[in-house]
């Protein structure tokens, strides 16, 4: 993690760079890419690292995890299609670089973390950066019961089925995005629930993820 925060013309230059190489690869939403290009993700790396910071690469923060590629980051996020005031559950906090991205779209996000370092971390980090959430520290493969339902649920770890109880947190129209496969690729899954009972499933692209961990999961 960098020791202080140091937000130049350099760094803002590489996010706008980085927004452009995303649009490349396919990202068309506009709010997506403008929040990708005001996330200062340099903020994530330790300062030994700050020069692989907008290079569209995953990057390791710790306790066997990663901050995620910025594409992987984009593509989910756009497949929330995110509204101001959405009420979002984030499943799997990581770096909270993801977290701060739905803030900027103006969701208000309940993010769950199991690991107790990466959960001290980032509840402390992103304030100091201006970005406000609910951090929980715990099972996210069960999701925050108490704070359901829920607008959107992204869950950015591999799961090996879709959990039911995030199932049944989400609100009638509600969008779940979750990778679900091995513990080597998953496909990309968007989850729409419909009714009370039934939900519409698409599958989409390949992608790798660290597992998820917990009860509902590996």
């Amino acid at each position: 993690m960098a020791h202080k925060f140091v937000d130049n013309y350099r760094e803002r230059g590489a996010r706008k760079k980085l927004a452009e190489k995303l649009k490349d690869r396919g990202i068309q939403d506009k709010n997506v890419l403008g929040a990708i290009a005001k996330v200062p993700r340099h903020y994530f790396f330790d300062e030994t690292f700050w020069l692989q910071a907008y290079k569209d690469i995953a990057f390791p923060i710790g306790d066997g995890q990663t901050i995620s590629q910025p594409y992987t980051v984009a593509y989910q996020t756009e497949l929330l299609h995110i509204k101001k005031g959405d009420k979002v559950l984030e499943v799997g906090t990581g770096s909270g670089y993801q977290t701060c991205i739905l803030i900027e779209l103006g969701a208000d996000v309940y993010t769950i973390e199991r690991q107790e370092n990466l959960y001290n971390r980032t509840k402390l980090v992103l304030p100091h950066m201006g970005y406000q959430a609910h951090f929980f520290c715990g099972d996210g493969s069960k999701g925050i019961l108490d704070h359901a339902p829920y607008d959107k649920i992204l869950v950015t770890a591999g799961a090996p089925f879709v959990p039911e109880i995030l199932l049944k947190q989400l609100k009638i129209g509600g969008i779940l995005v979750i990778p679900v496969g091995d513990e080597q690729t998953q496909k990309m899954l968007t989850v729409i629930r419909v009714s009370e009972t039934e939900y519409e499933k698409f599958e989409l692209d390949t992608f790798r993820f660290v597992p998820l961990v917990g009860d509902q999961a590996w």
